[in-house]
């Protein structure tokens, strides 16, 4: 037991301290940006790193929310077009939940609520909100930080087949009322592959008995 305890304080000791960033180089700024970090970091061994480079895609954070009617065991999920999947996915529309990046001045919560208002008319106000987890999408080369929160609500004021978004992000954005049962069949399927809905499912089948 004594063993275990001493392997634990052993993992993560590293904090941000420990990092030295000598300069970050700003090499592309769009609607996204691409920044060169110039750093060195204390090694396992307890000695410092050279200096290296490494490129880091600035995506910003982003907020997604799992709908759940705890009630009727189902959940909403919304099927859109997605560029990125276009490469690899035998489809590029997904289905996924709702998601949404920050504006100025928001909150995580703040985020939650609008882009639930606006990719499916649904009103949710902070005490339907529960944070699931923070979890980095692509800690590797990209800085975006996932807000995964569960919210309730009731499947039964949404129709199949509804259409929403915002015409000037060329939303397109086409809701799926379905049970949790059949959510985790289409992810067995490989019918569900995009990270963050991955992550909340099974999150969901882990702890859906504590919900009720």
């Amino acid at each position: 037991m004594r063993d275990n305890k001493t392997k634990q304080k052993m993992m993560l000791k590293y904090n941000q301290s420990d990092v030295c960033i000598d300069a970050i180089k700003p090499m592309y700024q769009g609607f996204f940006s691409l920044n060169e970090y110039h750093l060195n970091h204390k090694l396992f061994s307890g000695e410092q790193s050279a200096t290296f480079t490494r490129e880091v895609f600035e995506r910003g954070d982003a907020v997604v929310v799992m709908l759940y009617d705890v009630e009727q065991d189902n959940l909403l999920l919304l099927e859109q077009f997605r560029a990125g999947a276009i490469r690899s996915s035998a489809t590029p529309w997904m289905l996924e939940f709702v998601a949404g990046m920050f504006d100025e001045n928001e909150t995580s919560i703040d985020v939650a609520i609008r882009e639930t208002k606006e990719e499916t008319n649904i009103d949710i106000i902070a005490d339907d909100v529960t944070l699931i987890m923070k979890y980095l999408s692509s800690p590797g080369g990209m800085s975006e930080c996932i807000y995964l929160y569960l919210a309730n609500f009731d499947s039964k004021t949404v129709s199949t087949g509804s259409v929403f978004g915002l015409d000037e992000e060329n939303e397109d954005i086409l809701l799926h009322i379905i049970s949790r049962e059949e959510a985790l069949r289409l992810l067995v399927q490989g019918k569900i592959t995009n990270a963050a809905t991955i992550i909340g499912l099974q999150w969901l089948a882990l702890n859906y008995q504590k919900l009720k």
